[in-house]
């Protein structure tokens, strides 16, 4: 058995995507939701799919080592962020060392960095005026949004666009793209 730990901070769209894909699987199975916001929407999403949660700390997160004891409990396999906006401290990325994957909302290296997540991104590829926009999975390391890609979808934005239409047009790919890439990356381990 392949188990998924999957970190959120928000309200959950992809992790429920995420759950849905993998709920009749037998040789994969999420087995854990972390969330660093009490208030966040993904902990219900985990509830109603049966899925174990927890909520953590910034202390405990950046001084402590506990989240690895916690995962290790899980049996974690892999360890998916679905818009978790805490940078993956040192110790973690070493515990899990290419097993911690994240998606991000624009067409990597652009849009990319601390504070570019969610409406951040879409205004800032309005503004620039592009053409096309995506989503991009890829590898963690100890910085925002420089790990080595995995997997990128495009999509072609008209002039007209709002923020708002990109967004959408944004979020379409990874719902349809993340859990796939996740079930090939999980057939290497």
């Amino acid at each position: 058995m392949k188990n998924i730990a999957i970190f959120a901070s928000g309200s959950g769209s992809n992790a429920r995507k995420i759950l849905e894909y993998f709920a009749e699987r037998k040789d994969v199975s999420v087995q854990l939701v972390i969330s660093n916001r009490s208030d966040a929407g993904v902990l219900k999403i985990a509830e109603s799919f049966g899925v174990d949660s927890i909520v953590i700390d910034r202390q405990t997160f950046y001084e402590t080592e506990d989240v690895v004891s916690v995962l290790n409990k899980y049996e974690t396999s892999l360890i998916v962020l679905a818009g978790f906006l805490w940078l993956i401290p040192s110790y973690l990325v070493e515990a899990f060392q290419g097993r911690i994957v994240n998606i991000h909302p624009a067409l990597l290296p652009k849009y990319g960095g601390k504070g570019m997540h969610g409406k951040h991104v879409h205004e800032a590829v309005k503004k620039a005026g592009e053409l096309e926009s995506g989503m991009t999975i890829h590898y963690v390391n100890e910085r925002y949004d420089e790990g080595q890609i995995i997997f990128q979808a495009r999509c072609q934005l008209s002039p007209t666009d709002t923020p708002e239409d990109i967004a959408g047009k944004v979020l379409k790919l990874e719902h349809k793209h993340y859990a796939e890439v996740i079930d090939q990356l999980l057939q290497r381990f």
